[in-house]
């Protein structure tokens, strides 16, 4: 049995992984799917003062008190720098790192700094108090209108602060095995490069960015390859 801790992206929860976790159980394996400070049904405690420290000891926490060892941590988006950070602290609880259409940066670089221009832009023209509103199902490539339905009334403003933020690494997450799933391989954002800039083997998932609500079952099989 593994433990695997799926971590969700900007504007989601744990909620988004309910049909890859089902799946996942299925095959026998623990599953954890924390919700991040200020989103999902942890919405009640957003506010500007939310930072990507807040997130990485949220997932601290849970390794901690649920003394999980040998973990598959899974990123993913926004959460790619949020595994590596908590991996990097505490790699003696992490096995493997599966970063799905993830962000991930050096030692003092923030999401701020990763991402391409025109995403910035549509950022600072939304953001209001310190909190960036969500967009539609379709901009994370989800049009299948039952899963819009249950989509789009669960995604949460999230934290600005949480891109500006840097990442701090010692190093110690780079001796971590790593891979990655390329869901928009030819999409806008630098998804491709950043998995060939860190040196990560790459299988490519077209599903759109949300594939853990578009096509759950096969970004399952992905996450259980070699289980």
């Amino acid at each position: 049995m593994t433990a695997y801790v799926l971590v969700h992206g900007a504007w989601h929860g744990g909620w988004c992984w309910r049909h890859v976790a089902a799946r996942l159980r299925e095959a026998g394996h623990e599953v954890h799917t924390p919700t991040l400070t200020g989103l999902g049904e942890r919405a009640h405690l957003a506010g500007p003062a939310i930072g990507l420290r807040t997130h990485v000891d949220d997932l601290l926490g849970l390794l901690k008190y649920e003394d999980l060892r040998d973990v598959v941590l899974v990123g993913h988006s926004y959460a790619g720098l949020v595994v590596r950070e908590a991996a990097d602290r505490a790699p003696e609880r992490v096995s493997e790192i599966i970063m799905v259409d993830a962000w991930a940066g050096r030692d003092g670089e923030s999401l701020d700094d990763l991402a391409p221009a025109f995403f910035l832009d549509w950022i600072d023209s939304v953001t209001a108090n310190g909190m960036i509103p969500p967009s539609s199902a379709a901009a994370v490539g989800v049009t299948e209108p039952d899963q819009v339905a249950w989509l789009e009334p669960l995604l949460t403003a999230h934290p600005r602060r949480t891109f500006s933020d840097p990442t701090r690494l010692s190093g110690a997450v780079d001796e971590i095995a790593c891979r990655a799933v390329l869901c928009t391989p030819g999409g806008p954002m630098p998804f491709p490069r950043v998995a060939d800039e860190h040196g990560w083997a790459a299988t490519v998932l077209d599903a759109g960015h949300d594939a853990m609500v578009t096509a759950p079952q096969e970004l399952a099989d992905l996450l259980l390859k070699d289980r």
